[in-house]
C-alpha cells in the first residue's frame, strides 16, 4: 500500500469524513545518473553553508523567507503546521459545478485518490460519492498541500473519489497572443474535418491502443549498451510530415487511411484541386480601401477585461 500524503477530512457543509490522500498516479520513467564522461565516476552534489563552508545533513537543514540579502527569517515546519488556515486540515468543498465548465486548462498537476479514514468515515465517504454520481456533477475543494494552499476537483471514480489538482485563474495565461489571425474556410474542408474526425473517434481513452515507444526504445538503447551490441532497429519507416499542398486532398487521404487502419473499406478518395486566387482590380482595390476607412471610424475601442 502507497503511503498517505495527507491525512485530514472532507468538510462538506456540517458533514465531515475523516480521510487520507494517496497518489493516484505512478511514473514509469527511466531514472539517469550524472556521470564523469572520462572515468564515469558518478557526480554527487553536497549540501555547505555559505558562511562556515561545513557540510551538512538532512535534518541541519530548514527553510528560510529571505526579507534582504542580508537578512533571512528562518521558517520551521511547526510554524508551517500552525498557520491559521482553514484548509490545513481539511478538503473543504466550496461549490458543486457541471464537469464540462470546467476548461482542461485549469487541471493541474496532482490527482489523488481520497480513501476513508477508519469505518466511522465509510459512511458519509460513500454517501458523498454516490450523490456526486446521483446528479453528475464535481465539488470544488480548497485544501492545503506541501507548503501552499491549491484549488481541486472532486469526483468519484469507480466505488473511489479523486481529487485532482487545479490552477488558481490567475496562474493561466491568456491565449490572446498566440492566436493566429483570421482565416476563411469553405464548408468542404470543415465538414472534410469533421469526416476525418468521426473516423478517429473511440467511445473511451480505454480503447486505445497506445504504447509509451520512447521508454522501450530506452530500454533497448541500455539493454544494447550493457551487452555490447548496436539496438535492434525500429520495426517500420518512420513518418515524415509532408507539406500541405491542399486541404481538401490531405483530409480526404486522411479519412482514408484511418479507415484503412481500422479494417474498413475506405474507396477512392476525391481529390479536388485548389481554387486559383481572384486577380485584385483597381477598381476592387479603391472599394475595399474605402469600405476600411469607413469601418475603422465607425468602431470603438474594446476594453480588455481583467481575469481572476
Amino acid at each position: 500500500m502507497p503511503r498517505p500524503l495527507w491525512s485530514g477530512a472532507i468538510s462538506f457543509g456540517l458533514v465531515t469524513v475523516p480521510c487520507k490522500l494517496e497518489n493516484a498516479t505512478e511514473k514509469h520513467d527511466v531514472s539517469m545518473r550524472q556521470i564523469h564522461l572520462e572515468d564515469g565516476g558518478r557526480i554527487r552534489y553536497r549540501k555547505t553553508c555559505e558562511i562556515d563552508g561545513q557540510e551538512l545533513r538532512e535534518d541541519e537543514i530548514g527553510k528560510g523567507y529571505e526579507v534582504s540579502k542580508d537578512s533571512v527569517i528562518p521558517i520551521t515546519e511547526q510554524d508551517l503546521a500552525d498557520m491559521p488556515l482553514p484548509t490545513a486540515k481539511a478538503i473543504e468543498i466550496v461549490a458543486f459545478v457541471e464537469a464540462s465548465s470546467v476548461d482542461p486548462i485549469q487541471h493541474g498537476a496532482g490527482s489523488y485518490y481520497v480513501t476513508a479514514d477508519g469505518q466511522v468515515a465509510a459512511k458519509p465517504y460513500v454517501l458523498l460519492r454516490r450523490a456526486l454520481e446521483r446528479n453528475d456533477k464535481v465539488a470544488v475543494a480548497k485544501y492545503a498541500l506541501r507548503g501552499r494552499e491549491r484549488l481541486g476537483l472532486l469526483r468519484p471514480v469507480g466505488d473511489a473519489l479523486l481529487l485532482s489538482g487545479m490552477h488558481w485563474g490567475d496562474e493561466i495565461r491568456s491565449s490572446e497572443e498566440i492566436t493566429p489571425p483570421a482565416t476563411e474556410l469553405t464548408d468542404d474542408e470543415i465538414e472534410g474535418a469533421l469526416a476525418l474526425m468521426e473516423t478517429m473517434t473511440v467511445e473511451h481513452l480505454t480503447d486505445l491502443d497506445v504504447t509509451d515507444h520512447y521508454t522501450e526504445a530506452l530500454h533497448e538503447v541500455i539493454a544494447a549498451k550493457a551487452e555490447h551490441r548496436a539496438p535492434a532497429p525500429v520495426a517500420g519507416e518512420e513518418s515524415k510530415a509532408a507539406p500541405v499542398v491542399d486541404l481538401m486532398a490531405a483530409l480526404e487521404a486522411s479519412v482514408a487511411r484511418a479507415k484503412e487502419s481500422r479494417g474498413e473499406t475506405a474507396g477512392e478518395a476525391t481529390v479536388h484541386e485548389m481554387p486559383k486566387p481572384k486577380k485584385k482590380t483597381a477598381a476592387t482595390a479603391a472599394k475595399k480601401a474605402t469600405a476600411k476607412k469607413t469601418a475603422a471610424k465607425k468602431a470603438t475601442p474594446a476594453r480588455r477585461r481583467k481575469t481572476a
